[in-house]
């Protein structure tokens, strides 16, 4: 049987006086919890997946640790049959050994790493299933220190091998894990093998059919971590939800013997504060800090912190910022917001595959802030590390997401304990990315009295990770009588914010019937338009009533936009979608061609109509002068 890993995202309790939830004493609870759940699932449900070997809890911000990158040329063998699984890992050599080796990662092409296998290798645009990678490496740890293998993200299912033995397994295409190889690892030459299946099945999270491409490999950095033996494996701080200059937060020591001495400071503000940690090795902090400025769109202000305790020394950059909900307003540092924004998929932007690293999210961000975006949905799973650092430093308030998506296997409580793990590690990675404001837990789900079960644990989970940030999810399940959109999820009442999917003018009715259209929306809800557009190929041309064209497309976004900025509860948009992507959904000859065409920039980077529809709406918005940004 096989059961998931449980490695521990830190969760939090109310802090005293405070307005969120910040310590990490209810980790400990949630902990047991689970393992409880499990144990007895063991017992009474069907059989399950083994847990993940050795996998560690996350240790945030690892791009500012001392590390060793990995990343680089990689030996690989396709594996279709699985006939590698009881030998691939010894990493053996034909010439030197007594019998048949019937493979050889020397003498074997190489994968670029990070990367996908799908846009590497011509042969490989369709394949689903195994694919073993190998690397040597020297190293020479410090002494007295600990050694974690990190990879950023593996898509699906990973097994790692150190030196031929088993290190550790992890499940989720989109979450990083940390794995402690310190038992493992060689003072001089080293080998790592990892084996990588991206087959898709049913008890999967996305399950059978994700309307993107499904791109295999080690698509993000892969690292060694080193680390003191005692280390700071996780921390927090924020200001206070209804402050503007009172931070409070705390730190996590790994591997303390005794109460540990935790110094948090803030250069530029000249703050430098030291508390303790307690027995469950937490130190909870909460100071003033005048003069500070608050992060925004308009002024992305980091300030560096650092955060100490014994030999080690980890610095950061963070914003301080608070996000709520007033009625149907959204405010940010405790004034109405609206989000001017665009749905992403993380594809490279001129080239085909998965975006990954600084670069590509320059670009692709730096698309969004050309339309005239403060706001960026990235949609439909957690991004790569870079993307969401790189929104901290560009002003870019994020929408982040688990892949929760349609079609979900709604009455299996292991489903559900792997939605809750990718929702827990996403939390876990990015708690301290100002960008971030909302955590969205499904996708255009039917309503089903499962769903809403499953979801409204998901939920709970959330709340209980983080108190400090919205929770939302974005829902197609409405009804459309004559001339109206009747919103009917009754996911709706867990939600600060609903998304609403809504595709006039495309999949149903023609662009001007939104014209007309009333609207029953939740009372007292903010509603942000989380999806709408259509289909254009680049340089197609045609009338406004032409399918297919850039005309076409150019015509839904007026429509829509003239008819939503009449909404007073619309708080802010994510049309669908910055780039074409690729889907296998998508099979029209001549047009689609395995492309989703919704984006507002072409797969190689060209500007539609439609963008320029979108950047004149946001710059009147940004201005003040359209009814949606009063």
């Amino acid at each position: 049987m096989k059961i998931e890993r449980l490695h521990g995202a830190s969760f939090s309790c109310q802090l005293p006086g405070s307005g969120f939830c910040l310590s990490y004493a209810a980790v400990l609870r949630f902990r047991a919890m689970k393992r409880a759940l499990l144990l007895m699932a063991c017992v009474f449900l069907a059989p399950m997946t083994l847990p993940a070997q050795g996998t560690a809890p996350l240790i945030q911000n690892v791009l500012h640790r001392h590390s060793l990158s990995l990343n680089g040329e990689w030996h690989y063998i396709v594996d279709p049959h699985e006939t590698g699984r009881n030998r691939y890992y010894q990493n053996a050599k034909p010439a030197a050994s007594a019998g048949v080796v019937e493979y050889d990662f020397a003498a074997s092409p190489t994968l670029h790493v990070p990367g996908d296998w799908n846009s590497q290798r011509p042969e490989l645009l369709l394949y689903e299933g195994t694919v073993w990678y190998e690397r040597e490496f020297t190293y020479q740890p410090a002494a007295g220190s600990r050694i974690f293998f990190h990879a950023g993200a593996a898509n699906y299912r990973a097994h790692v091998w150190m030196n031929g033995q088993s290190l550790c397994e992890h499940e989720g295409g989109f979450t990083p894990f940390d794995c402690d190889a310190t038992a493992l690892l060689k003072d001089g030459d080293n080998f790592l093998v990892i084996s990588v299946n991206d087959t898709r099945h049913a008890d999967d999270v996305p399950a059978l059919s994700p309307d993107w491409w499904n791109y295999g490999g080690l698509t993000r950095d892969v690292m060694l971590v080193e680390v003191p033996q005692t280390f700071i494996e996780d921390y927090f701080l924020q200001v206070e939800r209804g402050s503007k200059a009172h931070i409070a937060g705390w730190v996590r020591v790994a591997g303390a013997a005794g109460p540990q001495k935790i110094t948090v400071r803030i250069p530029e503000l000249k703050i430098s504060k030291d508390v303790t940690s307690d027995a469950s090795e937490v130190g909870r902090f909460s100071f003033d800090a005048p003069g500070l400025q608050l992060w925004s769109p308009e002024n992305p202000k980091l300030y560096a912190v650092e955060i100490a305790t014994g030999n080690d020394r980890v610095p950061d950059e963070i914003g301080f910022r608070s996000i709520e909900v007033r009625g149907t307003e959204i405010l940010l540092n405790g004034r109405p917001v609206f989000l001017r924004g665009i749905s992403m998929h993380e594809e490279a932007p001129y080239r085909s595959g998965r975006a990954h690293g600084d670069d590509d999210a320059r670009t692709l961000l730096g698309w969004a802030k050309d339309l005239g975006c403060n706001f960026v949905r990235l949609a439909h799973y957690p991004y790569d590390e870079h993307m969401t650092r790189t929104a901290d430093r560009m002003g870019l308030l994020v929408w982040s997401e688990i892949p929760v998506y349609q079609s979900i296997d709604w009455a299996n409580r292991n489903v559900l304990e792997k939605a809750r793990q990718q929702l827990s590690d996403m939390i876990a990675r990015d708690r301290n990315r100002s960008a971030i404001i909302l955590w969205s837990v499904t996708n255009e789900s039917r309503a089903t009295p499962e769903r809403n079960a499953f979801v409204h644990e998901l939920v709970a989970t959330a709340r209980s990770l983080d108190s400090s940030r919205l929770i939302t999810a974005a829902t197609n399940q409405f009804s459309r009588p004559e001339h109206k959109i009747v919103i009917e999820d009754p996911l709706a009442a867990d939600l600060d914010v609903l998304g609403v999917n809504e595709y006039f003018g495309w999949y149903y009715g023609a662009p001007a019937d939104l014209d007309v259209t009333a609207w029953t929306v939740p009372d007292n809800k903010p509603i942000i338009i989380s999806e709408f557009g259509g289909d254009a190929k680049l340089g197609m041309h045609g009338g406004a009533g032409d399918r297919w064209t850039e005309e076409y497309q150019e015509e839904i976004y007026k429509h829509q936009l003239a008819a939503l900025r009449k909404l007073p509860y619309v708080r802010g948009m994510s049309p669908w979608i910055l780039k074409d992507f690729r889907s296998p959904h998508r099979q029209l000859p001549g047009i689609q061609d395995g492309y989703n065409r919704k984006g507002l920039i072409s797969d190689t980077g060209e500007r539609k109509k439609a963008f320029y529809v979108l950047q004149q709406f946001y710059r009147e918005a940004a201005s003040g002068d359209v009814a949606a940004n009063r």
